[in-house]
C-alpha cells in the first residue's frame, strides 16, 4: 500500500509490517514505542499515520489531549525531514537522548524531558531470579501465592487464547472507573490476544486449576533488549503480578540481556511497582519543537 508524501498521509496497517521491521532492525531501537506492534496496538488511541517526508518515512501521531505531534523519521534525510514538519509546528515526541544530542547541534530548537513517557529498563536476569535483598518482598510474596494455588505456567498459545479473553473481561470493568487512557490500553490488549502470532508477540500464562489468571506479551526490541507490552493478572490474587513479571524474565527471550517494561504515564501506584524492581536504567524521552 503506497504512503502517500507529507503533508498527506494515511492509517497504520497491518501490512506494513514488514517495512516497519525492516526500518526498526536498521535503527534497532531503544524506545518501547518503537516496534510494529507497539505502534499497530495503539492506532486507534494515537490515529497513528505514515507519511513520507521526502525520503524519510515518517509516524504521525496524536496524544491524548488531542495534540498532533511526529516521531523520529524512520531513515532517510532525517534532518531535512525534521525541517519541514517543524516548520509546520508539529512537535517531535519519542526522542531519546542520542537523537535529543544530535537535534540540539544543529541549534534553533528546545527539548523537554517527559518523564511520564521514561521506559523502565531492568536486567532480565535480575527480574527472573530476583537474587539478594532488593528482591526479599518480592519472593514473598510470590511464595505467599505459591502456597496458596496449584498453578502451571506455560507459553502463550491459541489454547489459552479464550482464557484471556476472559480475564480482560475483568480489567474491562475496571476501566469504566478509570482515564480514558486505561481504557484503550486494555483494548489494545485484547488485540494482542487475538493477534499475538501475526504480529510477531510471544507470551506466557498463569493457570490455575485450567483457568487463565496472569499472561504477559512481548517481543524483541533491539539485540539485546526484549520489551513487555502488556500484562495482566487477575486482580485479587496476591502475589501472582509478581509471579508473572519473574516468569516472562526466566522463559522468553534467554538471549537477551534486558527488558524494557514501558513507561507509567505518571501513574504514581504504576511508578512506585516499577522502581520496586530497581531499574538499570531510566530510558527518557524528550519533547522537541523548533524555537522562535
Amino acid at each position: 500500500m503506497e504512503i502517500p508524501s507529507y503533508p498527506d498521509s494515511r492509517p497504520l496497517d497491518l501490512v506494513d509490517k514488514p517495512l516497519l521491521d525492516v526500518r526498526f532492525s536498521v535503527l534497532q531501537p531503544r524506545i518501547s514505542e518503537m516496534t510494529f506492534a507497539g505502534l499497530y496496538l495503539f492506532r486507534t488511541a494515537h490515529d497513528y499515520r505514515l507519511t513520507m517526508v521526502g525520503d524519510s518515512l515518517v509516524v504521525l501521531g496524536r496524544g491524548y489531549s488531542g495534540e498532533r505531534y511526529c516521531m523520529p523519521p524512520l531513515g532517510g534525510a532525517v534532518e531535512t525531514a525534521l525541517d519541514r514538519v517543524w516548520g509546520d509546528g508539529l512537535e517531535l515526541y519519542g526522542a531519546d537522548e542520542a537523537f535529543v544530542e544530535r537535534c540540539l547541534k544543529r541549534g534553533g530548537v528546545a527539548a523537554v524531558e517527559d518523564r511520564d513517557s521514561f521506559d523502565y529498563l531492568y536486567l532480565r536476569e535480575e527480574l527472573a531470579t530476583l537474587p539478594g535483598n532488593h528482591f526479599h518482598k518480592k519472593k514473598n510474596r510470590i511464595s505467599y501465592f505459591a502456597a496458596r494455588h496449584e498453578y502451571r505456567v506455560e507459553l502463550f498459545s491459541e489454547q489459552y487464547r479464550a482464557g484471556c479473553r476472559k480475564l480482560l473481561e475483568v480489567w474491562r470493568g475496571m476501566a469504566a472507573e478509570e482515564k480514558p487512557s486505561f481504557g484503550l490500553e486494555v483494548e489494545a490488549t485484547a488485540e494482542a490476544v487475538e493477534k499475538t502470532e501475526l504480529l510477531g508477540l510471544e507470551g506466557v500464562v498463569v493457570t490455575v486449576s485450567g483457568e487463565v489468571k496472569a499472561f504477559s506479551l512481548g517481543e524483541r526490541l533491539n539485540v539485546e533488549t526484549t520489551v513487555c507490552h502488556f500484562e495482566k493478572t487477575d486482580p485479587f490474587m496476591e502475589g501472582l503480578s509478581q509471579l508473572i513479571n519473574r516468569e516472562y524474565s526466566r522463559i522468553l527471550f534467554n538471549d537477551c540481556k534486558f527488558v524494557n517494561r514501558e513507561q507509567d504515564l505518571g501513574d504514581g501506584g504504576l511508578r512506585s511497582a516499577k522502581l520496586s524492581y530497581h531499574p538499570a536504567e531510566l530510558i527518557k524521552k524528550f519533547r522537541i519543537r523548533r524555537t522562535p
